[in-house]
């Protein structure tokens, strides 16, 4: 899917000199796409032998019964294999005991800073609590105008709201995943630091269809810290002027109280169609994507950070001081509620907490709104559980 697609073609080559008998074709598909793109190939069981998806959706292809599990074949790696695998990541590739995905790139929140902005704020370092970052905050709004603003979080965006819930210990769902538990004191608590960092006027309450050039925003020093992922990393030095290019950086989430900083465990995955006459030569290709030297060059062919550890070693991410905060970042993750609903949750709580952003709704209202929404969507889960059955 996307560039990715793209990309991989270039790793195929040592491949199919590897095993002279077989040749892969590459179907490259947007990732706008990619999800009704898969459903319909299984409804037409025509799925692709081997194939691309999020780690979320794992659990969604699982429950169709549209993925081979893997168990048997990685018997044959090596015992420390597996263990060369970021935990957090490898976590969403495996349900109910079982391994259904093999991680091929991995992907995580943390924040992107002005660090000359910070250090003229009075923070010569990036703060390593939520409580400094707070003060940080503050101290970047009140030497800014008023036009300017401390942290620019997409309002449109789920995943800031989930990882200070699971920064707080919240489930998020309760009761085997059958229930929302966006009520319960620890979401709503962190709900309520999210939408304070818009009240205290921090945050812009914009979405990322209104921020027309958010590169451009930050070099101007319109806002001085964003939450983001990896991609990042090259759009940063490809698009910020040179002047700027020392003065940015990388920092793993602050702590919270007594909890680590944990961010949300994301990223791709590759995984073999049950039915696909061909796995034998397509589980050859994934054992190949796996190897950690691919992993390290398909990180210098798109910038998509490796899954396994090892690959880490790789010149290109030991020397990149903006890498090294995600790879700090990747030993504190957590994956959202394993369940197929999952993509359709995470839009309700987008929505609602927009809403509440903009004061369309109370934070009460919209939670209890939102719990409303997700018990309807897992009325089919509870269904299936209260007959025995696994979803």
């Amino acid at each position: 899917m996307g560039q990715e697609g793209e990309q991989v073609k270039a790793l195929l080559p040592e491949f199919e000199r590897r095993h002279p008998q077989l040749r892969v074709r590459v179907q490259q598909i947007p990732w706008s796409a990619a999800h009704e793109k898969l459903l319909t190939a299984y409804a037409g069981d025509s799925m692709p032998d081997a194939f691309q998806l999020g780690n979320t959706w794992i659990p969604e292809f699982v429950a169709l019964r549209a993925i081979e599990p893997l168990d048997e074949r990685l018997r044959t790696w090596p015992a420390d294999a597996l263990a060369d695998y970021f935990p957090g990541i490898l976590a969403p590739n495996r349900l109910d005991g079982q391994t259904f995905a093999l991680p091929w790139y991995v992907d995580t929140r943390l924040f992107f800073y002005r660090a000359d902005l910070l250090a003229s704020a009075g923070f010569a370092e990036a703060p390593a609590t939520w409580d400094e970052w707070l003060r940080a905050m503050k101290a970047l709004k009140s030497a800014n105008d008023a036009s300017r603003y401390a942290i620019l979080l997409p309002i449109n965006e789920w995943q800031l709201p989930v990882i200070l819930a699971l920064q707080r210990g919240a489930t998020l769902l309760r009761d085997q995943n059958q229930y929302g538990d966006f009520q319960n004191p620890l979401f709503r608590q962190a709900f309520s630091d999210y939408l304070n960092l818009f009240e205290q006027g921090l945050a812009p309450p914009v979405s990322n269809a209104q921020m027309a050039n958010l590169y451009q925003e930050f070099a101007k020093g319109t806002f001085a810290v964003y939450v983001s992922g990896p991609w990042n990393i090259g759009e940063f030095g490809r698009r910020l002027p040179a002047e700027l290019q020392p003065h940015w950086s990388t920092a793993a989430l602050p702590t919270f109280e007594s909890q680590a900083g944990v961010s949300l465990a994301g990223g791709a995955s590759l995984a073999l169609s049950r039915t696909s006459p061909r796995r034998e030569a397509a589980w050859k290709l994934l054992e190949f994507l796996a190897e950690p030297q691919q992993q390290a060059r398909f990180y210098q062919l798109t910038g998509d950070l490796p899954a396994r550890q090892s690959a880490w070693s790789d010149p290109a991410l030991a020397n990149n001081r903006h890498a090294q905060a995600f790879r700090r970042q990747l030993q504190q993750v957590r994956a959202t509620p394993p369940i197929p609903e999952w993509e359709r949750i995470a839009n309700r709580i987008a929505y609602y907490a927009e809403l509440a952003v903009r004061r369309e709704m109370t934070a009460d209202a919209a939670l209890a709104a939102l719990d409303r929404d997700v018990d309807r969507m897992l009325e089919k889960r509870r269904w299936l559980l209260a007959r025995g059955v696994t979803p």
